[in-house]
């Protein structure tokens, strides 16, 4: 269920539907939503550029979810978001947040069950911002291959809200900046995001438009990246959300995701690529993804073309553990 003023929202009626407008339309044009948004849009970019003792964070990668308390983590958030969307969803009574990073519709529904039972109660006043995803139809973009018809970002955004409504907890629905409201053009006339980022601030739950440096996405970066093609393989995970931090003990467990000799040779093939044909293969929107798109996805293919072996990486099969030091860095543990 989802409410809005603390009112519910319904399905659209049939003469809603008969003017070509599903439930996300509908919301996208709801004033306090609208309102939402603007003041969203108005704020600064936060650029956070380490974690710190002072102020301990936790960054949500791909595919990933982490819940965090309060207590523990003061800022937890993503950023990287071009058709991706960023999902949070915080207990307002006892301030924990769990907050995700959905690339496609299929891992929605789980991704949602993941994150609702790790709040631990359901029953609580539940607050939700969604921030991410533009208007990426193919009409809108001059250039560049064609997409699906509908783009990648409103097939997610929709199945986003689809399955908020259907489920039994009752969502207040605070921030829905996506599509049209998260969409401006650039220099060469294509569409690309206002914000690719979120972080919420857990004492206050307020959330702002936000960008993490690469140092900043730690622990474990290059690895917590890889597992996001190569747990495709991994039955276990497929259609599931990476569950990666552990509140409770402020640790990191990055799980042991085993691949073949595919994802090694694949790296060296597209090693050979050049920059604009590696956008134009591997991303779902070449022309708005950032400055260091390409560079971190290179790391990425020689590290599996090093090791292309999980063994190295995983040893034993054994998952990769991380602790936060007194300063806020992180260490791996033996």
């Amino acid at each position: 269920m989802i409410l809005i003023d603390n009112q519910p929202i319904s399905f659209p009626d049939s003469s809603s539907q008969s003017q070509g407008k599903d439930i996300l339309d509908i919301l996208l044009e709801n004033p306090t939503l609208v309102s939402a948004s603007n003041q969203f849009k108005s704020q600064p970019e936060r650029i956070i550029s380490d974690s710190g003792a002072h102020m301990k964070h936790v960054y949500v990668f791909q595919r990933e979810f982490a819940t965090v308390d309060p207590a523990v983590v003061q800022i937890v958030g993503t950023d990287e978001a071009t058709t991706c969307v960023g999902l949070v969803i915080r207990n307002r009574n006892n301030g924990l947040t769990s907050v995700s990073h959905m690339d496609f519709p299929e891992v929605v529904d789980q991704g949602l069950n993941q994150m609702v039972q790790s709040i631990n109660n359901p029953e609580a006043i539940l607050d939700v911002f969604v921030v991410g995803g533009f208007d990426d139809s193919p009409n809108k973009n001059r250039r560049g291959r064609q997409t699906q018809k509908e783009g990648y970002s409103h097939p997610l955004c929709h199945k986003i809200i689809v399955s908020l409504l259907k489920r039994p907890e009752k969502f207040h629905l605070l921030l829905l900046f996506v599509l049209g409201h998260n969409t401006k053009g650039d220099s060469h006339g294509n569409q690309i995001p206002i914000f690719g980022g979120l972080l919420l601030e857990t004492s206050t739950g307020q959330v702002f438009p936000a960008c993490f440096e690469n140092h900043a996405r730690s622990p474990d970066e290059i690895v917590r990246r890889l597992l996001v093609s190569v747990s495709n393989d991994d039955l276990n995970l497929r259609g599931k959300l990476l569950d990666i931090y552990d509140t409770r003990h402020d640790i990191f467990t990055i799980p042991c995701v085993q691949w073949s000799m595919f994802w090694s040779e694949l790296a060296y093939e597209t090693a050979q690529v050049s920059d604009e044909e590696f956008l134009l293969q591997f991303s779902t929107s070449p022309f708005a993804e950032p400055p260091h798109f390409v560079q971190c996805q290179r790391r990425i293919g020689r590290y599996v073309i090093d090791h292309p072996d999980w063994r190295y990486t995983f040893p034993g099969g054994k998952p990769r553990v991380f602790q936060r030091n007194d300063d806020g860095t992180w260490f791996k543990c033996d």
